[in-house]
């Protein structure tokens, strides 16, 4: 097979069709991927006779990669290999990870010339910023507001290179902390240990699992790894898909792939209103997405892979509604309900009476641009710490607080009248950190009384028509009009941004037009498209329009909404032949005759049933089996959790006895 320079096992295997990477030896149920961080254990192949998960492994060419079919034998040796010690680094400060939280919070020690070592699992920093194609929300002047993810990761990476104090290491990960005050850690150079006088986690998060029957079929995985391999790594891993969580990970997973020329046939959220940002919620809605709330999707179906799932109505008690059900042909189902902190090694490193600090994701789930801010915090503090006489700005924690925010208000919209040659349309109705359109304005005719971040936005005197903020708004919320500008009597031209393929739309061709909640204005015809100033990704279109129509007209309909094909019945729980631990193939109904049976420390589910032995070492099943535990009635307090021991990820014995080279796999 051909692959490109760089790409994972897994985005390489993708890319010549390969969706299915092997069958699990307990039922030969097919394997694919889920989290495509190295979170879970769905990608294992053998390389080389050799066991790794095919998302953190770069290929390299004449590499054998092999299916895991059944259970890999172990090789025959003759003799023992030569041992070797094990290498210790020391450090003053030793950062975990390599996100927006890890690398601000290494640039705030690296500027005092604070010893500094960062090291991340990937092969290059940036974190989830290197999956983030949109602009970002916030405030420009403090965390990049208006500028793509993608960039922002390019921009503090190269900061953070100027630093002589920081040495960052690429493509290793954190597998252990010990009671004597050492980090473990494997990379491409094998195992060693770091011995540092303080310790920063900002590993971030990692997605959480939903189970339902056919939740383990290939096409079922975590919206993050949808935007790894279609961001990251540019393959279009699906033709028809849909989501289930309506949060920011998920509204944002979905706009993706419309840009990427995906259908995207509809999400569910099972709370009464999606907990993502209302604009971005717009975008889907307005492209022609259908948002389904108070649902949930109760099954998924197919015969070795996702072929179709099932969505139903629930009810208070998020019970589903019977009659409700309905079925949709898709090949892909992103899960997108929320994230955990990747904190196991800050707790055990406490626990060790090592001084240690957590910031990021690691330390609450937040917005990136949060993140930025809680390393900077974090990072100074940590300089406090150590006796450096350095100040922490008093508005930092309370601006890093409202970028943590959740939405506001959600209020009418009320446009203003506008005048003169041109005017914006500003749809923003629900309170949210955001201000680059206040900050674009040559005439600072835009405001935002109040809070200057958390506000909405008003027009409010003389627009040039320059289209700086409808270029600046990162949720696609502001248009231009120019009234009575059209070329037939009572039209006018309406300036929308648009970011998805636009080579069909040329002048004189007529589009379907639709207002801000998605329902059809008209039609139009396209007079112009440019790009917008300051973001080449951004093009901008101007629409003549009926002029009675010009303050409502938003974007243009790119897709048809499908209503699915009525279903049967359903049931109200997780059944017992649900898939929980992927990694060892542990069904709900296995849990629940353990629990039924008075267990309630989860250290003897797993040395009973096998729950949490697997690969991902109960990172993506814990959440669940609790679930099932208050199922039946359980009060959590009572129950036992899995004891957290190293190694959190895995280490070849090979490295961990200090054999080098290839000896000894």
């Amino acid at each position: 097979m051909k692959a490109l320079e760089g790409e994972v096992i897994t985005s390489a295997l993708y890319a010549n069709g390969i969706k299915v990477f092997g069958h699990h030896p307990r039922d030969g149920a097919p394997q694919g991927i889920f989290c495509v961080n190295g979170q879970c254990s769905q990608c294992m192949v053998l390389v080389e006779g050799v066991t790794v998960k095919g998302c953190m492994i770069e290929v390299r060419e004449g590499m054998k990669v092999e299916s895991c079919e059944g259970v890999p034998g172990l090789p025959y040796r003759d003799g023992l290999p030569a041992f070797s010690s094990i290498d210790t680094v020391e450090t003053e400060i030793l950062v975990i990870g390599g996100g927006p939280a890890g690398i601000n919070a290494a640039i705030e020690l690296g500027t005092l010339g604070i010893e500094t070592l960062l090291v991340d699992d990937k092969s290059e920093l940036g974190g989830k910023l290197t999956l983030q194609t949109h602009p970002f929300f916030g405030s420009r002047e403090d965390c990049y507001a208006g500028i793509r993810g993608i960039d922002i990761a390019q921009i503090m990476t190269a900061e953070l290179s100027k630093l002589d104090s920081v040495e960052a290491i690429t493509g290793t990960t954190a597998v252990g902390a010990f009671h004597d005050g050492k980090v473990g850690m494997y990379g491409p150079d094998g195992y060693f240990l770091v011995e540092p006088k303080v310790v920063l986690v900002a590993c971030g998060a990692r997605e959480r699992g939903l189970a339902f029957p056919g939740c383990d079929l290939p096409g079922v995985y975590g919206a993050g790894a949808f935007q790894t391999l279609l961001n990251r790594d540019l393959i279009v891993p699906a033709e028809r898909l849909f989501i289930v969580g309506g949060g920011n990970v998920g509204l944002i997973a979905g706009y993706h792939a419309i840009q990427a020329g995906i259908k995207v046939v509809g999400l569910v959220e099972a709370l009464s209103k999606c907990g993502g940002y209302k604009v971005h919620a717009d975008k889907l809605t307005r492209l022609g997405v259908p948002i389904y709330t108070s649902h949930t999707v109760v099954s998924a179906e197919g015969d070795g892979k996702l072929e179709r799932i099932t969505t139903a109505a629930i009810d208070e008690s998020f019970k589903p509604v019977e009659g409700t059900s309905r079925t949709f042909a898709v090949d892909t189902l992103l899960i997108a309900v929320g994230l955990s902190p990747i904190d196991e090694l800050y707790y055990k490193l406490t626990e060790f009476g090592l001084e240690c600090y957590t910031c990021g994701d690691s330390a609450e789930i937040a917005e990136a641009s949060a993140a930025i801010f809680s390393g900077k915090i974090t990072g100074r503090k940590i300089a406090r710490a150590l006796g450096r006489d350095v100040e922490i700005p008093g508005d930092w924690e309370s601006k890093q607080k409202v970028l943590m925010s959740k939405p506001g208000a959600v209020v009418d919209w009320n446009p203003a009248s506008g005048e003169g040659k041109a005017y914006p349309v500003i749809r923003c109705v629900e309170e949210i950190p955001c201000n680059p359109c206040v900050d674009s304005c040559p005439k600072c005719s835009i405001i935002i009384p109040g809070d200057p971040i958390m506000g909405l936005p008003e027009f409010s005197g003389e627009c040039t028509g320059c289209l700086k903020c409808v270029a600046a708004c990162p949720a696609l919320a502001i248009t231009l009009v120019r009234p009575d500008a059209g070329e037939s009597d009572g039209t006018s031209v309406v300036v929308i941004p648009y970011e998805l393929e636009s080579s069909s739309l040329v002048k004189g061709v007529e589009v379907r037009t639709v207002d801000f909640d998605g329902n059809t204005v008209g039609t139009g015809k396209i007079v112009r498209v440019n790009k917008a100033p300051g973001d080449e990704k951004r093009m901008l279109v101007s629409i003549e329009v009926p002029s009675k129509e010009a303050i409502d007209v938003s974007a243009l309909l790119e897709l048809e909404a499908e209503e699915g094909d009525m279903g049967g019945g359903i049931a109200d729980s997780i059944s017992d032949d649900t898939i929980v631990c992927r990694c060892e193939r542990i069904t709900a109904g296995e849990i629940r005759g353990e629990i039924r049976s008075g267990v309630l420390d989860m250290n003897i589910l797993k040395a009973t049933i096998r729950t949490g032995m697997g690969a991902c070492g109960g990172k993506t099943c814990t959440e669940l089996i609790l679930r099932l535990y208050r199922e039946e009635g359980i009060d959590l307090d009572d129950v036992t959790l899995p004891t957290e021991r190293p190694f959190i990820a895995e280490v070849p014995l090979s490295a961990f006895a200090g054999i080098k080279g290839g000896e000894g796999k």
